[in-house]
């Protein structure tokens, strides 16, 4: 049952409140967004009468009777999202509040294209909805995170590696095609950052890098995601010193992704003998202590963590947050701080925390269902 969300104005605003826990009660609501109490129980009444909304129970008082507590109906609707990989997709129904309540893991290639990948994509959304969710609750919003570079004026991905077929595709359109709903196409790495910062409270400017088959970043300043014009954040073609000359996908050599990424390690151990199909083998590979892959990955966080030193330096982030199917190899992450300490100005790492990302693996997806919200909502 596919319906978009029936608010307006204010409206919007108070049930993201509520579908955020920053609110739970009327009172709550006129604190947090200036409304009189009379405007605020209004549209909080209009709310619960189209399902959105409801009022149960007690909460803590603050002096005088006890407020009811607002919360999400269960019915108000679920978003389905996907981050989609190289070789596999990450799948999740979520409720409005981005709470996911069903993950699925499933093999993809995204090098077959996009008509089949979307296509193959809206069938499992389907399938999860159809196995999951009852015909009365209806779906509010479908969004996807792509690995390459997304201009977020059109929603379309823009020269990305390893992706044939996909350069300025039409992502948006074609899902939109299938489900007349807010849509959401946004870079894996962008997603990746809007749902870690919800796991460093108090911090307002972060770098969420992501190391898997490729390498991404994604940056949020003074608490919101920010796009550039699409390509802030993509560290992936900045160039780095090398003995070797290797050409990118790009045209350029030595970018970093051709010689730090999952896809170059899984090169230069192929050339060495070892043969691994997935980045998730590399860190085996390093769990078990065998040597090439040890340095492979103990190189590719020194490479990563000299671009990152100009970074930190420019921006000053109070986090560097390490996350993506690599960054379990312990090495990496231990590299990539060794190297950011070592270069950077002490003004800049004074404060600053380079850690494995908090979040785990549905990182993405709470990210796409909080920005797949606020497109429902203004949408």
């Amino acid at each position: 049952m596919d319906q978009r969300l029936p608010v307006h104005g204010a409206q919007g605003d108070l049930l993201r409140l509520v579908a955020f826990g920053e609110a739970e009660s009327r009172a709550d609501l006129a604190r947090l967004s200036g409304l009189a109490a009379s405007s605020v129980s209004l549209r909080v009444e209009e709310l619960i009468e189209a399902g959105l909304l409801a009022e149960e129970g007690s909460g803590p008082s603050r002096g005088g009777r006890r407020p009811r507590r607002l919360r999400l109906s269960p019915g108000a609707g679920v978003l389905a999202v996907a981050d989609l990989g190289a070789h596999h997709a990450r799948l999740g129904l979520l409720d409005l509040s981005g709470v996911p309540f069903v993950v699925e893991e499933r093999p993809c290639e995204i090098a077959k294209g996009p008509e089949h990948t979307l296509g193959w994509l809206a069938d499992a959304f389907d399938d999860l909805l159809a196995a999951h969710v009852p015909a009365t609750v209806p779906l509010r919003g479908v969004g996807t995170g792509i690995p390459g570079p997304v201009d977020p004026a059109t929603s379309r991905v823009v020269n990305p590696s390893r992706m044939p077929g996909w350069n300025d595709y039409p992502v948006a359109e074609s899902l939109a095609a299938r489900y007349d709903l807010p849509i959401l196409v946004e870079n894996d790495a962008n997603l990746m950052a809007v749902g870690e910062a919800r796991s460093w409270p108090g911090s307002e400017n972060l770098m969420v890098l992501k190391a898997g088959t490729g390498i991404g970043c994604g940056m949020i300043v003074n608490g919101r995601l920010h796009r550039g014009r699409g390509a802030a954040g993509d560290i992936s073609h900045v160039p780095v010193r090398s003995a070797a000359t290797v050409v990118c996908a790009c045209g350029h050599a030595d970018c970093l992704e051709v010689h730090a990424s999952g896809a170059a390690l899984a090169g230069a151990l192929a050339a060495a003998g070892i043969e691994v199909e997935r980045t998730a083998d590399i860190v085996a590979l390093v769990n078990d202590a065998v040597p090439e892959a040890t340095s492979l990955v103990r190189g590719a966080g020194r490479r990563i963590g000299e671009v990152l030193t100009a970074l930190v330096n420019f921006f000053n982030p109070d986090v560097v947050a390490v996350g993506g199917s690599l960054s379990a190899a312990e090495p990496l992450v231990t590299s990539i701080r060794a190297t950011v300490y070592e270069r950077c100005l002490p003004l800049a790492t004074r404060d600053l925390e380079i850690a494995p990302a908090r979040a785990g693996r549905d990182a993405a997806l709470l990210g796409a269902g909080a920005l797949l919200l606020d497109a429902a909502l203004s949408g």
